[in-house]
């Protein structure tokens, strides 16, 4: 069984190298859709394989960080970089061109981390992430599977979000939490889902 939930971000990005001119050579923004699918080998207290509203925490907040951002692959001259922070407060930069193909593999790869990272308090199975589907606009999107993170060997430090976006989190020091659980600095799981008072044992 799979489920899904919706997010929405408006961001802008330049992919270099790709074939259309306007794309390699110009700043410009998309309206993006991304799609989170989420699986389980059971249900939860609840019958869920997760409850959507638990998305709503660290998973939501890693994906509004692209929301009114400019994300940048890390190959972008010195120049052009300390451009982009001097004159925008939100940006990522990334170890993957910002197209919707690495935006859909980048979110799978931390979405995967921030679940193995959390503790489940309400009876949850081995939930994990299926896929992430990047829509970039209404007639194109990319879909990374879990398959396809073996394209790729970055870590959650590759990933680097501005001073500003991180004071937007509910918790600043949400991803140096999560970093730190992954390279096993800490062995207790830094994100906890709320105990349920459940009415049906």
């Amino acid at each position: 069984m799979i489920i899904r939930k919706k997010f929405k971000f408006e961001g802008a990005h330049i992919v270099r190298d790709c074939s259309s001119d306007r794309c390699k050579k110009s700043l410009h923004g998309h309206s993006y859709v991304v799609e989170v699918f989420l699986t389980s080998n059971k249900l939860d207290f609840g019958q869920m394989i997760y409850d959507f509203g638990l998305t709503k925490g660290t998973i939501k907040d890693i994906i509004d960080s692209f929301d009114h951002a400019y994300a940048m692959w890390n190959k972008e001259s010195d120049n052009f970089k300390s451009f982009i922070k001097a004159n925008s407060d939100r940006y990522i930069i990334m170890p993957v061109s910002p197209s919707a193909e690495c935006f859909s593999l980048a979110l799978l790869f931390m979405i995967d981390k921030i679940l193995q990272a959390t503790a489940f308090k309400n009876g949850e199975g081995e939930v994990s992430v299926k896929s992430v589907r990047v829509h970039e606009t209404e007639t194109g999107y990319a879909e990374a599977f879990r398959d396809d993170l073996e394209w790729f060997r970055f870590s959650l430090e590759d990933i680097v979000f501005s001073p500003a976006i991180k004071d937007e989190w509910n918790d600043p020091e949400m991803y140096d939490k999560l970093t730190s659980f992954h390279s096993k600095k800490s062995g207790t799981k830094p994100f906890v889902n709320p105990i349920v008072e459940r009415k049906f044992e």
